[in-house]
């Protein structure tokens, strides 16, 4: 496969537009089959409303384009099918959380979500509730949102890098938000697995510190290990 591709960016300009997707449309009853199955696996899965980008370009170190509303379970599918329309994107927001002592925090999905098992910067695919008040797509505001419900940290309490790292990888368009901690790793683990431990069905089931390349593991997605590796770089 193609590795992915590191772009900087110092602006996100996305629209929300009504469309309808035709995969979702023409793949109606294989989708509803596969959600189906995927159920039985893990009940806790629900066929909300997500925002996927339909259309982009960059340039000039922007990125615009525009997003629209499907169901859970066509993305789900989409993304399980090897991304079977290539015309449409997963774009979302991941907080890239570094702790003072220069190492980066990640979390364990939860057994009950749809990556479960896979490790992840603290992050979630856009649904209606990251439309701002000007009809264009929050993405700050999600990331904030997703830092807080997955972690309970306060996007104010952190240090946050201008712009974002764009990290383009077959269907995914992540954009990550460097985020330096006052903390410690051990001190930020400490206090993120203590507020796990309150929530009653928690995103994450552990936090895993990477200090360096030796702490990458398979289990997280390409996007994260191009990232990771980039920021480690000597």
């Amino acid at each position: 496969m193609p590795t992915a591709e590191i772009i900087a960016l110092e602006r996100v300009e996305i629209a929300v537009e009504p469309w309808s997707w035709p995969f979702a449309t023409a793949r109606r009853e294989d989708i509803d089959r596969h959600f189906v199955g995927r159920r039985r696996r893990q009940p806790a899965l629900w066929n909300g409303r997500v925002l996927l980008l339909s259309r982009y370009v960059i340039g000039g170190r922007v990125l615009r384009g525009a997003c629209f509303e499907t169901d859970y379970a066509s993305f789900i599918a989409w993304r399980d099918w090897d991304f079977a329309d290539r015309g449409v994107a997963n774009i979302f927001a991941a907080a890239a959380l570094r702790s003072a002592d220069g190492a980066y925090l990640l979390g364990e999905m939860a057994s009950h979500t749809a990556a479960s098992g896979q490790i992840y910067f603290p992050c979630g695919t856009p649904d209606p509730d990251d439309i701002g008040t000007d009809g264009a797509l929050d993405l700050a505001g999600s990331l904030s949102r997703e830092l807080l419900e997955e972690t309970g940290l306060d996007i104010g309490t952190l240090d946050a890098a201008p712009g974002w790292c764009l990290i383009r990888d077959r269907g995914f368009l992540a954009l990550l938000k460097p985020l330096s901690a006052p903390q410690s790793a051990e001190a930020l683990r400490s206090q993120i697995l203590r507020h796990l431990a309150r929530e009653k069905r928690p995103e994450f089931s552990d936090i895993h510190i990477v200090r360096g390349r030796g702490d990458l593991q398979i289990r997280m997605p390409r996007f994260i290990v191009a990232f990771l590796e980039n920021a480690l770089r000597p």
